[in-house]
């Protein structure tokens, strides 16, 4: 009987010790004087609490508990000395005056950091007001994309919401092995370049159970972009996933090793896109997958456009030089909102070529949909509805 009991001591003391441990690992924002009333300047709580995390030697949490914190433009710089959880519960939110945030192009910045954890939480930018100013014409601030990672390794964003962003909800530049799962990303399908995650000079990205509405892109995947995974992705409405658009200049990194499987389009102008400048470059598309997709009402399903030149500036009668390989889509089904649901218009100069159609079944308002090809070569294998154009 005593050594029960000096067991259960044992037990009871060991918990105690972990709580205690737990307590001191963790820094509440609101121990800094964050305030979660949704009208107190909070920005330098939130600093001084990040300038505590990230000092500390051991592995620590920093705390935003519920309630509404209002923050304007932070910058989370590192290196840090430790691993990082950042523990949101409540919702961060930007000043109600969007010019606030307007010329600072960041509103929450994460720079040079690394084995940083982001759990939880909602991020509301209160984009309306800049999305009214672009489209009265008046002379607006530039905007700010919601939350960014430059130059970050080891990086994990899990359960985030992030709402009425000005710009791109999430923006990964310069990032190596980065896990973005079970995100909601949500503003208006008519609120400008309201992009929902943009990728661009990364490696090892990973895009998983994620539901995207926005009013651009849901995933814009940029220069430089290789080895991104993409699953259980739900896109509507918005753009589509997109890489591109690339080529806009002469020297650029190419994209290679994207992966898009077990994913669903509702109502999006775009499926699966691929666009490119119509101008002089080095730059490239290869090794691309898309698999397993369904598409419901989608405008474009497939599309490769290589003659993007809006407003038909800086590239009249010129030609793209991406070069687009070896690009598969396997078991795409549903249907388009429009007559053609499959659409290579590729590059005179550079055309596409190993483009692999199989089990394709597309149809348009209960008839056959149509497919069109210039410039692009490939196979087609097993079930093939709009009939395919391609040339082997």
């Amino acid at each position: 009987m005593t050594m029960l009991i000096l067991s259960w001591i044992v037990f009871f003391s060991l918990i105690a010790l972990f709580s205690i441990s737990n307590a001191a690992n963790t820094i509440n924002v609101m121990k800094y004087g964050a305030k979660p009333d949704g009208k107190t300047d909070s920005t330098q709580a939130f600093v001084k609490a990040w300038v505590a995390v990230c000092s500390s030697a051991q592995a620590v949490t920093m705390y935003v508990p519920q309630g509404r914190f209002v923050i304007k433009a932070v910058v989370f710089r590192g290196p840090c000395k430790s691993r990082i959880n950042v523990q949101i519960d409540g919702t961060i939110v930007a000043p109600a005056d969007y010019r606030a945030l307007g010329d600072t192009g960041n509103w929450i910045l994460f720079i040079k950091v690394n084995r940083v954890t982001v759990i939880g939480g909602t991020l509301d930018a209160r984009g309306a007001g800049f999305w009214n100013c672009r489209k009265s014409g008046k002379n607006c601030p530039p905007g700010a994309r919601s939350i960014t990672f430059n130059w970050a390794n080891d990086i994990k964003i899990s359960g985030l919401t992030s709402i009425n962003s000005q710009l791109a909800h999430l923006v990964i530049n310069g990032c190596n092995n980065v896990m973005v799962q079970n995100v909601r990303l949500n503003a208006p399908d008519q609120s400008p370049n309201t992009d929902g995650i943009h990728v661009q000079t990364s490696t090892g990205v990973t895009i998983t159970g994620s539901t995207m509405k926005t009013g651009d892109d849901c995933v814009s995947i940029g220069p430089g972009t290789r080895n991104l995974w993409m699953e259980r992705i739900k896109c509507g409405p918005g753009h589509g996933v997109s890489i591109g658009s690339l080529g806009k200049m002469a020297n650029e990194a190419g994209v290679q090793n994207i992966t898009l499987i077990n994913s669903a389009f509702t109502g999006s102008d775009n499926g699966l896109r691929i666009k490119s400048w119509a101008r002089p470059t080095n730059s490239f598309v290869r090794n691309v997958l898309y698999q397993n997709i369904q598409m419901r009402n989608v405008e474009n399903p497939i599309i490769i456009d290589q003659n993007y030149c809006p407003n038909n500036q800086g590239c009249p009668r010129q030609t793209s030089g991406v070069k687009i390989t070896g690009v598969t889509y396997k078991n795409v089904q549903g249907t388009s909102a429009s007559k053609v649901a499959v659409a290579f218009d590729c590059s005179p100069t550079r055309p596409c070529t190993g483009i692999k159609l199989q089990d394709v079944k597309l149809s348009y308002m209960n008839t056959d949909a149509r497919s069109t090809c210039k410039n692009s070569g490939g196979t087609t294998s097993g079930i093939s509805m709009p009939n395919s154009c391609l040339k082997k």
